[in-house]
């Protein structure tokens, strides 16, 4: 460890300074480590404004330019380690720099404070991470727009309450999928306009007395522009907030996907057949395949629900504006972003190697009356008000169940008309599951038609320009 590494940035005004175990209990370099790349891409833009606006000479600027992009490309190589024992990577990097340079290395931190040069580097860590999560989440609803397609016409029961409601087709199940990873994905793209805004020049909490550019700074970095108010540049993490929330919300869709996954799973239901590849067996019972993958997708929800009621507890109670609680705020977003990513992967590749038993899912709307709405609605058709005609519809299925039946077209057509005139012979056409699928076109539906019309739709959302005229790929 160098010697400049050892000594705190804030060390030069105390006498003494906390022992080896308080100065570990208050680094932050074991999660922010990750933020070396950023450091470094603000610190040369930094270094090169403060150039230009003549406040460190151009040979100066050269060499920590020059120093930088060796120490990155050293930390990329392996051939520099960080330094486990500085207090935090922003430390690091200044340390290497006035290590090699000497006081030259010391000029880098004119016009900023860590405040804002941490406030940036999170934000420039976020830009590109979570445009790479959009992209995950992109191929994921890729994948089941394409099962959608190949299943539009496959017939299961809808549920409702986990009881048999009425007949859909897989492909409306996995179109409905498709929609909620939509809006995951919008979520993470909404917050990443927000957020791009440069906070580097706010110093502290009150900007700089030295001439600093700041709208320079926030262009070369790749930001819309720099932030409003410098105070609040450094005290807020909403962004933060709005990321692990949005986290949450994805993951608790992945959880709920999984549900339906390991009970179609099981063998009362056998809608599915997972791979051997992402199932796993039992220490003591040998005829096991457990859906070991989806639980633990399932599992992880509690993690990024956890971390964003962490995060708002650090925040809640904190006075404008920077306080060190604010070093919290890295590792339950990392986690949780490291955890939808990998799950996003995970869910692809269970759902893009499983099996469906679309037979196994014909059967299963035979039974359970999934055709009573349709009945219903073939009586509206003819003329009878609604309620009356789901009063007709309701007898006939408490008919059925006292005559041992399981579907309506077991009932003849005079049985069926002491319930209602209004019914004849075309009944028996009108409510098989293939017919009340189809019969749904309204917009949202579940008709075949209308939902290869929801994956087109779905299927050019995906493809256009997703954040700054950048795709997320």
């Amino acid at each position: 460890m160098s010697e400049t590494n050892a000594q705190p940035l804030w060390a030069g005004r105390f006498a003494d300074k906390p022992e080896t175990q308080a100065l570990g209990f208050q680094s932050s370099i074991a999660v922010d480590k990750r933020l070396a790349h950023d450091d470094i891409r603000g610190s040369r833009v930094h270094a090169a404004m403060l150039e230009k606006q003549g406040l460190i000479p151009p040979e100066t600027a050269s060499e920590l330019d020059k120093e930088l992009l060796a120490i990155a490309e050293e930390l990329e190589n392996g051939s520099l380690c960080i330094d486990m024992g500085a207090e935090d990577i922003h430390s690091f990097i200044e340390g290497e720099l006035t290590r090699r340079l000497g006081d030259a290395g010391r000029m880098i931190h004119a016009g900023r404070s860590r405040n804002d040069q941490v406030a940036v580097d999170f934000r420039l860590y976020l830009k590109r991470t979570v445009l790479a999560l959009c992209g995950e989440i992109r191929e994921t609803i890729a994948a089941l727009l394409d099962k959608a397609e190949r299943y539009a016409e496959a017939v299961m029961p809808g549920y409702t309450h986990l009881q048999r409601a009425q007949p859909i087709t897989l492909g409306c199940h996995l179109a409905a999928w498709a929609c909620a990873l939509k809006r995951d994905r919008g979520r993470f793209l909404d917050a990443l306009g927000r957020l791009d805004e440069c906070p580097l020049g706010a110093g502290a909490l009150a900007g700089s007395g030295l001439p600093l550019d700041r709208a320079a700074t926030a262009k070369n970095l790749g930001f819309k522009r720099p932030t409003l108010n410098a105070m609040d540049s450094v005290a807020d993490r909403d962004f933060a907030l709005e990321l692990a929330s949005a986290a949450a919300i994805t993951q608790t869709h992945l959880s709920r996907f999984c549900e339906d996954i390991v009970i179609w799973a099981s063998e009362e239901f056998k809608f599915i057949d997972l791979s051997e590849k992402w199932s796993t067996g039992s220490s003591i019972m040998p005829q096991k395949k457990n859906p070991d993958f989806a639980e633990l997708i399932r599992g992880k929800a509690g993690r990024t629900a956890g971390n964003l009621v962490a995060l708002l507890t650090t925040l809640k109670g904190l006075p404008y504006a920077y306080n060190k609680d604010l070093q919290e705020d890295k590792e339950a977003l990392f986690d949780s972003l490291d955890t939808v990513a990998l799950c996003m992967r995970m869910f692809r590749g269970m759902t893009g190697s499983a099996a469906f038993n679309t037979e196994r899912m014909a059967d299963a709307c035979n039974g359970g009356f999934l055709e009573a709405t349709d009945a219903a609605d073939y009586l509206v058709r003819k003329g009878l008000p609604f309620r009356k005609a789901h009063e007709a519809a309701a007898l006939v299925v408490r008919d059925c169940i006292d005559a041992g039946q399981r579907g309506i077209a077991e009932r003849t057509l005079e049985q069926l008309k002491e319930r209602s005139p209004l019914f004849d012979a075309g009944i028996y056409d009108a409510i098989t599951p293939l017919a009340c699928v189809r019969a749904r076109k309204t917009l949202g539906g579940a008709s075949p038609d209308e939902v290869r019309r929801q994956i087109a739709e779905l299927r050019r959302d995906i493809e256009a320009p997703s954040y700054g005229n950048h795709a997320d790929t």
